[in-house]
């Protein structure tokens, strides 16, 4: 429940301390003194939007605090979800400064406003005359008679099988989005990917290839060149490895009578060894030497079908190509699986909406169970409110072929008609501002039944209606009281007097500036405050002696 509210600050408010009660709480007050100056604060501490308009004064900062008594609602999983410290006395604090700039607290623990907003939702139902327009939102419609019915959670769970099912169904557009588009591909792409591997791609291979290709096409040099080197080794009469044996054999002739002689004998010896070495090798590699124009052409095939790849790729290396082999022949397996994907996802999606049609039929079947019982108590009250040839009617249709949306596969409909031979027809249609708020309360005092809302704020939920109309909403919610916090802004002496606690709101000069004040009303200043709302001017003996019958009435 709403304990407090403390305004610092705010609009025509200085400063000002609220303390409600868990009760029937009536607000009153000459037009303009500052009655919606409340509700925009409670309002703007749930996380409504701030400008720096609201200030008093626009040097100083605005505070706005809400106290609430959550002892009886199951929100300590929100704040350990929020990574706040519960209480079961919580206080939601908006700092305003004069820039702006807003910041929010939960318990003195700084948090963003959607978290405010979704705590605010579990504290207080704020009902205003835009929200009359609700009426007309599926949403509302639903959550309506769901909550009558008893169905809630199982619609929440519903819902989101239905989003889970949203989601497979544009995974399942997406894999059928993409077989289309391999389809198209499919024909090129198994081209590509033949003609590499017809290929038979090798890393390196272009390298070796070229070398060999190279050695062949210039064989003739090659056999010219090394029989030459040979032949001047080690065949001619003159050859190089006899010369430097004729020289190791004079230097070794000497080396008796110097030690360096020696040396040079020894250095000579290793250069004929290897010149040796050189000339048997040059030898091996003449004998390895063939004239081979078929392998030059098998070759030059080779190298040209490699090169050609590589240019049609716009890459430089084997490797490359083998790496854009290994990413075709990925797309082509994911063709080839592809329906096997597509057949998968589909069993998933048929499962998720047979589950949902049941879903869907038990809520139905719960929906159907209540509607009478709704129609009946809601055009009861309707009477009462002195709206005797009020209908108000649930039309609750499946959609084609059993279609599910949001809420399951009903199509639901309010209808309303207030006169009679008047066959009732859709809501937007058929009501006028004094009959939509009567309707809406009738609406909100049945739901009062069956949702756990500790709080309800009304404001101009009286608009449009007077009289003995006005005293009855006044015992509707009164009896609403009985189970929840109800707190009412209203006009209406009627209503006014059937509260339990009344804040009168009004507004005087001082020091030349026009501020906002409120206070609780005792027995005697109610009777003068209700004779006030009675009468045009001030209050004669009669509007007194009426104000009193009315409370006495309450």
């Amino acid at each position: 429940m709403l304990k407090e509210l403390r305004v610092q600050n705010f609009a025509l408010i200085n400063r000002a301390e609220i303390t409600f009660q868990n009760s029937f709480v009536v607000i009153t007050g000459e037009t303009g003194a500052g009655k919606s100056i409340l509700l925009d604060a409670i309002s703007l501490v749930l996380g409504g939007k701030s400008t720096t308009s609201f200030a008093f004064d626009n040097s100083q900062k605005t505070i706005l605090e809400i106290i609430f008594d959550i002892s009886k609602l199951a929100l300590k999983d929100f704040f350990k979800e929020n990574d706040l410290d519960y209480s079961e006395e919580i206080i939601l604090r908006r700092e305003i400064t004069p820039e702006g700039k807003s910041r929010c607290f939960i318990n003195d623990t700084l948090v963003n406003i959607p978290t405010l907003k979704a705590l605010g939702d579990y504290l207080i139902d704020i009902h205003s005359q835009h929200q009359n327009l609700m009426i007309n939102t599926p949403l509302f419609r639903y959550n309506f008679i769901d909550a009558v019915a008893g169905c809630l959670d199982e619609r929440y769970e519903y819902t989101t099988l239905f989003k889970q099912l949203e989601k497979e169904k544009k995974n399942l557009e997406a894999l059928i989005q993409e077989q289309q588009n391999l389809q198209k591909e499919s024909d090129y792409t198994n081209y590509l990917l033949n003609e590499l591997l017809d290929v038979k791609i090798q890393e390196g291979e272009l390298h070796r290839v070229e070398e060999e290709l190279n050695q062949l096409e210039n064989a003739e040099i090659i056999i010219q060149q090394l029989s030459s080197s040979v032949q001047s080794l080690q065949e001619t009469d003159i050859n190089v490895i006899q010369l430097l044996t004729q020289i190791k054999n004079n230097l070794q002739s000497i080396s008796k009578y110097n030690s360096k002689y020696e040396a040079l004998v020894q250095r000579l010896q290793s250069n004929i060894i290897e010149l040796k070495d050189i000339a048997r090798e040059s030898e091996h590699l003449l004998n390895d030497i063939e004239i081979d124009p078929e392998r030059i052409e098998q070759l030059s095939t080779r190298v040209d079908s490699i090169n050609k790849l590589l240019k049609k790729h716009n890459i430089k290396t084997e490797k490359e190509l083998l790496v854009i082999q290994n990413e075709l022949q990925k797309k082509i397996s994911q063709y080839q699986n592809i329906d096997d994907s597509i057949l998968e996802k589909k069993k998933q999606v048929d499962a998720l909406e047979n589950a949902l049609q049941q879903k869907a039929q038990h809520l139905s079947e719960k929906r159907t169970k209540v509607r009478d019982f709704i129609q009946h108590t809601c055009t009861q009250l309707l009477k009462e409110l002195a709206m005797p040839n009020a209908q108000f009617r649930i039309d609750i249709q499946h959609k084609e072929n059993n279609e599910l949306n949001m809420y399951g596969k009903d199509e639901i409909k309010f209808l309303f008609s207030a006169n009679k031979g008047i066959a009732p027809s859709e809501v937007q249609k058929a009501v006028s501002g004094g009959e939509i708020s009567r309707l809406m309360l009738a609406i909100k005092s049945i739901m009062a039944q069956h949702i756990h809302l500790p709080s309800i704020l009304f404001d101009e939920i009286d608009t449009g209606v007077s009289g003995a109309v006005a005293g009855k909403m006044g015992d509707i919610m009164k009896n609403m009281s009985d189970t929840m916090q109800v707190i009412v802004i209203t006009h209406l002496p009627q209503i006014a007097a059937k509260g339990q606690q009344h804040l009168y709101v009004y507004k005087k000069e001082v020091e030349n500036k026009t501020i906002t004040f409120i206070e609780e009303l005792n027995k005697q200043n109610r009777v003068f405050e209700i004779a006030k709302m009675l009468s045009s001017g001030k209050p004669g003996e009669a509007a007194i002696q009426n104000a009193k019958e009315l409370l006495n009435q309450a």
